[in-house]
């Protein structure tokens, strides 16, 4: 798989613009502000086609990147207190209407900050991942920001903290430094060809 030929394709607000799946597709979860489309940018080699903001939230529609053999689905970022009653309904409606549809979801990352214990929004995304049987990961960003002898002790915190779903995969990463990435290319090839 070729992650330095994408293009941005698209952005939809309302569940019903969005177009039938015809390719496999790589979908990205998370909570505002946990470096999403840092991440993305960095396993496709890219410095902004996904737009890095300060201020969280900023991700309002589910943004489509097209690989040659692979599809991005960026959703909006969760749990962020600073938008309105009727804006949070619109991200509900649009994330819960893309899960509903018949999707070729190959693999979904789902982003957690290693520093962090999971928060209540991370914990009801993952165990919605875990109940659909769609196939996900974790993908555990902002690990630059520990210092070396505190990543395997947050590790198994986390491990302990998600004891209740089995066999989920967590991948360390940061996309400042690039540790972590590789393996998350691997898990998104790997996806691809096991559909």
């Amino acid at each position: 798989m070729n992650f330095h030929i994408v293009e941005f394709e698209a952005a939809y607000g309302r569940s019903r613009q969005i177009p039938d799946s015809d390719m496999p597709e790589i979908v990205f979860s998370g909570k505002s502000n946990v470096g999403k489309s840092s991440l993305i940018n960095k396993i496709l080699y890219r410095k902004s086609i996904a737009r890095v903001s300060a201020t969280p939230g900023k991700t309002t529609t589910i943004n489509f990147f097209k690989l040659s053999d692979v599809r991005f689905a960026d959703l909006p970022g969760y749990g962020y207190a600073k938008v309105s009653r009727s804006e949070k309904d619109r991200w509900a409606e649009l994330v819960e209407g893309y899960f509903a549809q018949e999707r070729d979801i190959a693999l979904i990352v789902q982003i957690c900050d290693i520093r962090h214990s999971p928060t209540k929004d991370d914990m009801a995304m993952i165990d919605f991942l875990y109940n659909s049987g769609h196939p996900f990961i974790i993908a555990l960003t902002k690990l630059d920001k520990l210092k070396s002898s505190q990543r395997t002790p947050r590790i198994e915190a986390l491990q302990q903290e998600l004891s209740q779903y089995e066999g989920i995969k967590l991948y360390p990463c940061s996309s400042q430094t690039g540790e972590g990435i590789d393996e998350i290319r691997a898990a998104i090839e790997e996806s691809v060809t096991n559909e």
